[in-house]
């Protein structure tokens, strides 16, 4: 069960959440309407140099069908471009450590990923990527992928706010006023922040440093060629090696951090992640990056109530996403807490469950940072979340598995979560036998067929990738621990690779061809399988006209509906993974609690 620290941390972070999300809200409204703030407009002469440079007429709107093909054409754009310079980083400049290029599966996995908003990645930072490639690739698509999934978001409102309307939006004109006005000015402000609390920011070598103690380990010794050395027997020759320095990696990392967490990208600078203490050294730090992950997510909520000019419907969708977030955190806390009942057979304190947690941040902090990043589209984690209990580790794979709605990345989880209020809608509409609607248009057959590609799309990636990946014997190569463990390391990674969150399971060797390849496909269809739907559900609810309320409209505010919508995501997110979830995470807590 939850403590009494446990209960303060989320009540103190939902708190500090809502109060900065709503001015925030107050500023996506005013920015995506083309009515900048006086304090924003020194940017508008950049502004308007983009629109002449690119001959944009950010005043001529277009059809959904124009809306995509734009917003998938930029995204192609921006896969090749990070792959070449991943490829040619060797030869280009801010290379201090002479990084090589990049393998080919590799950078054709990591340039997906980026533009895909997952950043998932199956390499260390640190020792493969230079800072050229760290921002200009990697920095810049997250400012990009979030500015795409902020944009689909405020199509499909603009879809619920106009009525009889053939355009939603501008799609270039949206990318720049998002990128320009909201992202660029926020992520500056909390590089700031990172930077007082100690997150590095600087373009040095790395540096060599001299250890307060000898670290002493044993490797294979090498001849001459390279080669182990056996002895008479044929056992590899060990040599012990005495170290006094250590080399420490630098890089401009407080720049992408904030990005990083803000755009709910994820991806880590080291491979460490937000468990490095040069990317998260505080408590501070790190309350600061949860508060960033969700900031533009619970915004957006806000946004939405105002856009369609009812500011009940984004309380309700805000309300049922907090519901949802609160029990997902009370499991994953409640058993981290709780432990392994090993350890109490032991005579060990159950409560000293810190394996795979940083001690600055400890059991809470740890659980609540992998909720969030998990409810997010967000891969940043400060802890390993192959090393929490079964049934910790279960929770974070299940809010990817519900398609990170719960707040879930900017823009991606407000529009996932307005298809499943379609989807609630209708649902309610057959019970009580009337034509669904909702903010005044009727769901008809058009919007359902959109919703059930978009509630499917996933789902398939996952189960499909995962038993090709334990059926295959490339895919089992990679799996390190053995039975259910193993099995739950793949099914995270397609999880997360599939619902564009990030964030890996460990113990899988996923930098191979064969899941670099798997795994960027999922991310693609992942992401655009579920885009191009959404706009063409946003075209359509535009074009329609906008019902008045009369005594048998269904409300879709209030505490009914906000019961139906999470029962609605439950269900429906939950029972197409229930058969995959017993054979890892559920057979694995069977196991720990039995002690076998």
């Amino acid at each position: 069960m939850m403590n009494a620290n446990a209960v303060l941390q989320i009540g103190l972070y939902l708190a500090v959440l809502l109060t900065l999300a709503w001015p925030l809200s107050h500023l996506i409204t005013r920015v995506m309407a083309g009515n900048i703030p006086i304090g924003l407009q020194l940017l508008r002469p950049l502004e308007r140099g983009f629109y002449r440079l690119a001959g944009v007429k950010p005043e001529s709107e277009q059809k959904w069908q124009s809306y995509a093909l734009g917003l998938l054409l930029f995204n192609i754009l921006g896969v090749l471009a990070v792959y070449l310079l991943q490829r040619t980083q060797g030869g280009l400049p801010l290379n201090p450590q002479a990084m090589a290029g990049v393998s080919a599966d590799s950078a054709f996995n990591t340039a997906i990923s980026f533009v895909t908003n997952t950043n998932w990645q199956g390499y260390a930072g640190e020792s493969t990527m230079s800072y050229l490639t760290q921002m200009l690739g990697l920095a810049v698509q997250n400012f990009l992928s979030a500015a795409s999934g902020i944009a689909v978001a405020i199509a499909l409102i603009r879809g619920f706010a106009r009525k009889n309307a053939s355009t939603i939006g501008n799609i270039w004109a949206d990318l720049t006023r998002i990128t320009l006005y909201i992202l660029t000015p926020i992520a500056l402000v909390i590089a700031l922040l990172l930077v007082g609390q100690g997150v590095i920011q600087n373009f040095k070598p790395y540096q060599e440093v001299q250890t307060v103690e000898a670290v002493s380990y044993q490797q294979a010794k090498l001849d001459s060629a390279g080669n182990a050395v056996k002895d008479a027997a044929g056992e590899t020759v060990m040599e012990t090696v005495t170290n006094h320095s250590q080399l420490l990696a630098m890089g401009p990392v407080a720049s992408q951090e904030a990005i990083k967490m803000l755009g709910t990208n994820g991806g880590g600078f080291f491979n460490a992640n937000s468990a490095h203490p040069f990317e998260n050294p505080t408590p501070l730090a790190n309350l600061l990056q949860m508060l960033a992950i969700f900031l533009i997510p619970a915004a957006l909520c806000f946004t939405f109530g105002s856009m369609v000019g009812d500011k009940r419907q984004g309380w309700t969708i805000l309300a049922a996403m907090t519901i949802l977030f609160v029990i997902a955190y009370g499991v994953l806390v409640s058993a981290e807490l709780v432990g392994n009942p090993a350890f109490s057979k032991m005579g060990v304190d159950s409560i000293a469950n810190l394996e795979g947690k940083e001690t600055r941040f400890g059991i809470v902090a740890s659980s609540l940072f992998a909720t969030i990043t998990t409810a997010a589209s967000c891969g940043a984690v400060n802890a390993m979340h192959a090393s929490f209990t079964p049934i910790g580790g279960m929770v974070p794979t299940l809010l990817m598995q519900l398609g990170e709605v719960v707040f879930g990345g900017v823009g991606s989880g407000l529009y996932g979560m307005l298809v499943f209020a379609i989807l609630a809608v209708f649902i309610a509409g057959l019970m009580v036998g009337r034509t669904p609607e909702y903010l005044g248009k009727k769901i008809e057959s058009f919007e359902m067929k959109m919703t059930a590609l978009v509630i499917l799309v996933t789902p398939l990636l996952v189960l499909l990738g995962t038993a090709l990946a334990v059926s295959t014997t490339a895919g089992r190569a990679g799996i390190f621990n053995p039975g259910a463990h193993g099995f739950s390391e793949v099914l995270y990674a397609l999880s997360s690779a599939a619902n564009n969150n990030g964030s890996a399971f460990a113990g899988l060797s996923a930098n191979t061809p064969f899941y670099n390849t798997l795994l960027g496909i999922a991310m693609w269809f992942g992401r655009f399988g579920i885009i191009i739907p959404v706009l063409a559900m946003a075209g359509a609810l535009a074009a329609k006209p906008r019902l008045p309320v009369n005594a048998g409209t269904l409300p879709t505010h209030g505490p009914l509906f906000v019961t139906l919508l999470v029962g609605a995501v439950l269900l429906v997110g939950m029972l197409n993974y229930i058969p995959a979830l017993a054979l890892g995470p559920i057979v694995e807590q069977l196991q720990m609690v039995t002690l076998k």
